[in-house]
């Protein structure tokens, strides 16, 4: 399965700056079958996965990273080639030490390759009492997103109108379709390959739990006591009904748990990947700035697994839009998190507006920042003219340009508020979201000087 990330993973490679890397991301995202395709691309490749004791031996025995090198190399009959070499190193956080040692692999020994990966790494590197700031690099590994679940379904020609800028009418109606089988079974590489393999939902519902169990097995592990433990797991459960509602903690889910609580379980599901807070702003302006005063939205891992857990997806099937599906929530959450994919290099969560006034309270779902601007993004099916928070919004904001996000045709039309301003309204089909960032400066270049 071959994922963007590569092009990223050949960069590091080819850098003369190259520093170690740690792969970072959610349990089950792909992250050592990435590396494991990446190493194909050396002439040695050395694999360490620190949960076997033989190979975490190797940090218990020797003290420096080229002793440590050495060993291997006598042991898997290697030539001494450094460069030509990548030495993965997965599952680091069975042993926090050695991720401190990283550093050493950059001082040391720059020539090397080195990788490191692993489940639960967030909570890993809050262990590391000297952790090799500037001496590593991160990329940032999610689940599948449309682009490359196209490329994953071996759909060259989707994949390349998916890419032009504007998108062909003429692809309008596949790009849909296949757009809703990814949306109904989502980017989790192993359900995924599933699918691909059988062409079959039947057995998909397995593969579900199976993903499901492990990051509830996982609790222990990043629970700080067992009440904590106890809310997550209620968060779990229920947080899913809530979907791409605002939410408060007081009391989550028709608990007794109190906000304190329910606000430490979620921010620990939160470094866990699996469960995200997003934060709105009340920007106008870049920089755009989370208001953590205001109450956040829930963004799920992924949304096959949300359909999972509501037991929705024998629903989706066979619908021809999808903008009203879960009451409208379903779509909102996979633009967030198709946002969310396409962040390699740092982990940036999107944000929605907010303006919060006793009798003119207003919502826009996303907002993007294009040079000094924040582009607003409304999510929505139906007429222009409904659009009541995207006006309020745009009747406050310093330009012409906003975006609905729907299930109809590409196309750009000129509207204005019911207060008299004029705006440019570029309205684009929802499998985009992996283009949204390119649209937005197609649409604004494109479109300036147009009442600005």
């Amino acid at each position: 399965m071959k994922r963007h990330l590569l092009k990223s993973l050949e960069k590091w490679k080819g850098s003369p700056t190259r520093k170690p890397l740690v792969l970072r991301g959610a349990r089950q995202v792909g992250k050592t079958t990435l590396i494991h395709a990446f190493g194909k691309s050396y002439k040695q490749y050395i694999y360490l996965n620190l949960e076997k004791e033989a190979h975490n031996d190797y940090f218990e025995k020797y003290s420096t990273v080229q002793s440590i090198v050495d060993a291997l190399f006598l042991k898997l009959e290697l030539e001494n080639d450094y460069e030509n070499t990548l030495l993965f190193i997965d599952e680091i956080q069975e042993n926090p030490k050695v991720i401190a040692l990283l550093r050493y692999f950059y001082e040391d020994l720059p020539a090397l390759h080195v990788v490191s990966a692993g489940s639960l790494l967030e909570f890993a590197l809050n262990q590391v009492k000297s952790f090799p700031v500037g001496r590593v690099q991160f990329l940032y590994l999610h689940p599948l997103n449309f682009k490359e679940f196209l490329d994953a379904m071996n759909k060259a020609n989707a994949l390349k109108a998916l890419d032009q800028i504007p998108m062909s009418p003429t692809a309008y109606a596949t790009l849909l379709e296949y757009f809703h089988l990814y949306a109904i079974i989502g980017g989790m590489p192993e359900v995924v390959n599933q699918y691909l393999t059988e062409k079959s939902f039947t057995n998909l519902i397995e593969v579900y739990e199976g993903i499901w169990g492990a990051y509830r097995n996982d609790v222990k592990k990043y629970a700080k006591n067992q009440l904590e433990e106890k809310v997550i797991f209620h968060l779990m459960t229920a947080a899913s009904l809530f979907l791409d509602e605002r939410i408060t903690f007081q009391n989550f889910g028709n608990s007794s748990y109190k906000s304190r609580e329910v606000g430490e379980a979620f921010r620990t599901l939160d470094e866990a990947r699996i469960i995200q807070l997003i934060y709105p702003t009340t920007d106008f302006e870049f920089p755009i700035k989370s208001d953590l005063n205001k109450k956040p939205r829930m963004q799920f891992l992924d949304t096959g697994l949300v359909n999972y857990s509501l037991k929705i997806q024998s629903e989706l099937i066979g619908l021809k839009d999808f903008s009203d599906a879960f009451k409208g929530k379903l779509i909102p959450h996979l633009l967030t998190q198709e946002l969310i994919s396409l962040n390699e290099t740092s982990f940036h969560k999107p944000h929605f507006w907010v303006r919060e006034k006793t009798q003119s309270s207003a919502e826009v779902d996303l907002v993007v920042s294009y040079k000094s601007w924040v582009i607003p993004i409304e999510i929505k099916s139906g007429k222009e003219g409904k659009l009541r928070s995207l006006h309020q919004f745009m009747d406050q904001c310093p330009h012409t340009f906003a975006i609905r996000i729907y299930g109809g045709e590409l196309n750009i039309v000129q509207t204005k508020t019911p207060k008299g301003k004029v705006f440019e309204l570029l309205n684009l089909p929802y499998f985009l979201g992996t283009k949204i960032v390119e649209y937005i400066e197609w649409f604004v270049e494109n479109r300036a000087g147009i009442n600005t």
